[in-house]
C-alpha cells in the first residue's frame, strides 16, 4: 500500500547554512509553504527565488506557522533565535519547534522547559546524521527527543528530507543519541586517517583501499565516503572539522557529568584539537589525515581558507 501523502503545511525555517538550505529546498519540493530567516540575509535570496518566503525576524517567520524547524550552529544561537527580543517564542500560535542543531542535552531540556512555560509549545530536539548528501537524497537519520504531543506533524514535515526518523524518548534523548553517532563517526574517521598513513608507507595505492575492503568487516560509510576525500582534498566540504570537534567536546562534557568512561574518545578529541591548532578547523573532517600524511597539509589548509 502506498504511503498517504502529507498535506501541505506552512512552516518556518531558521538557519540556512550547509544543511539548512537544502532542507528548505526539500520542504518546498514536498509542497510545503516555507518562511525562512537567516542571520545573514544573503543566504535567503536563492531560497526566495526557489519559492520560499523571506522573513525579517524569526518571530515573523514563525507567526501562525504550523511548526518551526531550525538548523543552527550551537546552543547560544538556538537560544537567541527562540528566546531573543524578536525570537520564535514571540510568535502567536506557536505549537512546536524541531531543532536540528547539535547541542548539549541539558541545554535542550532547559530550552524545552522555558518554551513550554512561555507559550505552551513543545521543543523537539531533532539532530540529524547523513550530511548534505543525505538531505538532498531525502535519506537523513533523525533522532528525536521530546514530548509526544506534536510528533505526528513534526515527523510529517521532516519526512521531506529524513528517511529514518526515530523518537528516542524525552527531551534531550535525541541530542544524546546524536552524541553517540558523533562518537562513532569521529573515531572511525581518525582510525581511517591512521590506516591511510600506514597504507601509503607500505606501498598500497590508497585509491584501492576502500574498494578492497568493501563488503568486509572493516567496511563502513565513513570508509567509503572519506577515504577518497582524504586521498585528495575536495573544493566542496561535507562537514567542517571544527564542527565535529564542537560535538566531541560536548560528548566529553556529558561523559564527565554522567560518569561514562570514554578513554578512546578523549584521544580522538585531542587529535581533532591538534588538527584545529594546525589551521584545519574550517577544512573538512577528512583533513585530519594531514597529521599522519603531512604532504597533504597545505592542500587541506587551502581548503580551510575556501
Amino acid at each position: 500500500m502506498s504511503a498517504t501523502p502529507t498535506p501541505p503545511m506552512t512552516l518556518a525555517f531558521c538557519g540556512l547554512g550547509l544543511m539548512g538550505a537544502p532542507m528548505v529546498r526539500r520542504l518546498l519540493a514536498a509542497g510545503h509553504a516555507v518562511r525562512v530567516w537567516n542571520r545573514s540575509p544573503a543566504k535567503v535570496e536563492p531560497l526566495r527565488a526557489a519559492g520560499a518566503i523571506a522573513a525579517a525576524t524569526p518571530a515573523e517567520a514563525a507567526q501562525g506557522a504550523d511548526g518551526v524547524l531550525m538548523c543552527l550552529f550551537d546552543a547560544d544561537a538556538a537560544e537567541a533565535v527562540v528566546f531573543g527580543p524578536d525570537g520564535v517564542a514571540q510568535a502567536g500560535g506557536l505549537r512546536w519547534i524541531a531543532d536540528h542543531s547539535s547541542i548539549h542535552p541539558q541545554r535542550t531540556r532547559e530550552f524545552a522547559q522555558r518554551l513550554l512555560a512561555a507559550c505552551d509549545a513543545d521543543w523537539l530536539d531533532a539532530p540529524v546524521s547523513g550530511g548534505v548528501g543525505g538531505v538532498e537524497a531525502g535519506t537523513l537519520a533523525i533522532m528525536v527527543g521530546g514530548a509526544e504531543r506534536h510528533l505526528a506533524p513534526a515527523f510529517a514535515a521532516m519526512r521531506a528530507y529524513g528517511a529514518n526518523i526515530t523518537h528516542m524518548g524525552t527531551s534531550g534523548a535525541g541530542q544524546a543519541t546524536k552524541l553517540c553517532n558523533q562518537t562513532l563517526v569521529a573515531t572511525a574517521v581518525v582510525a581511517l586517517a591512521e590506516a591511510i598513513g600506514f597504507a601509503e608507507r607500505n606501498g598500497i595505492a590508497i585509491d584501492r583501499l576502500a574498494p578492497a575492503l568493501a563488503g568486509g568487516w572493516a567496511d563502513s560509510k565513513p570508509l567509503q565516503v572519506f577515504a577518497p576525500r582524504m586521498a585528495q582534498a575536495q573544493p566542496q566540504i561535507i562537514g567542517a572539522l571544527s564542527t565535529m570537534l564542537k560535538d566531541i567536546d560536548t560528548v566529553a562534557a556529558v561523559a564527565k557529568d554522567s560518569g561514562a568512561p570514554m578513554p578512546l574518545t578523549g584521544t580522538v578529541q585531542q587529535i581533532l584539537r591538534m588538527a584545529e591548532a594546525m589551521g584545519l578547523g574550517a577544512a573538512e573532517l577528512s583533513a585530519v589525515v594531514s597529521l599522519v600524511t603531512p604532504q597533504r597539509l597545505e592542500a587541506f589548509r587551502a581548503q580551510a581558507r575556501g
